[in-house]
C-alpha cells in the first residue's frame, strides 16, 4: 500500500490523538473534514490503520518496571512455537525474532525487579530454552508511539 504525504500527515494527527475529529486533523493538514473521512475510510479499508485504541501508562496499573530478554533456543525452534510459549504471559508484551546470536526478544513489563525474575524463570523453564540475557530498563529516552512523525527529516514521500 502506498501512502502520501497528506496520508502519513493524518496518520501522525491520530496517533497523537486517536479521538480528534476530522474537522480538527483537516485542520492540521489542511484539507477539509469530509475529505479526511474519506482518506481514513481508505487507510482503514486498505490496512494501514488497524484500529483505535487508548494508551495506558504502564505505571498507571503498577507495571513500573521493564526488561528486554534475549531468548537462546535449542536447534530449528521454529518462531510459532516460542510465540505460542511466550504467548502465556502476560508480563510478555511484546516477542521478535532477531539477527544475531540468540533467536528471539522479548519486552516483559512487571510490578517490580522480582517479578520480572520470576517471569524469566518460568519463561527459561520452557522445554526449548537454552538460556536467556536479560537487561532492566533503567529509564526510557524515546517513548513514541509507531507512525508519530518526529521532525521532517524522517518523513518520505
Amino acid at each position: 500500500m502506498e501512502l502520501d504525504r497528506l496520508d502519513r500527515d493524518i496518520i501522525a494527527a491520530l496517533v497523537d490523538d486517536a479521538r480528534a475529529t476530522y474537522a480538527e486533523v483537516g485542520h492540521q493538514v489542511g484539507l477539509s473534514a469530509s475529505a479526511v473521512k474519506r482518506r481514513v475510510d481508505r487507510l482503514r479499508e486498505s490496512g494501514a490503520i488497524t484500529g483505535f485504541s487508548a494508551r495506558v501508562a504502564p505505571q498507571a496499573l503498577g507495571w513500573t518496571t521493564e526488561a528486554y530478554v534475549e531468548l537462546f533456543c535449542q536447534g530449528k525452534t521454529k518462531p510459532s512455537d516460542i510465540a505460542l510459549a511466550v504467548a502465556k504471559f502476560p508480563e510478555v508484551v511484546g516477542a521478535a525474532t532477531i539477527t544475531g546470536e540468540a533467536d528471539a526478544l522479548l519486552h516483559i513489563r512487571a510490578t517490580d525487579v522480582r517479578h520480572v525474575e520470576r517471569v524469566i524463570e518460568r519463561i527459561a523453564a520452557e522445554a526449548f530454552v537454552v538460556r536467556t540475557k536479560s537487561a532492566i530498563v533503567l529509564s526510557r529516552l524515546v517513548d513514541a508511539p509507531p507512525g508519530l512523525v518526529r521532525n521532517d527529516s524522517s518523513r518520505t514521500g
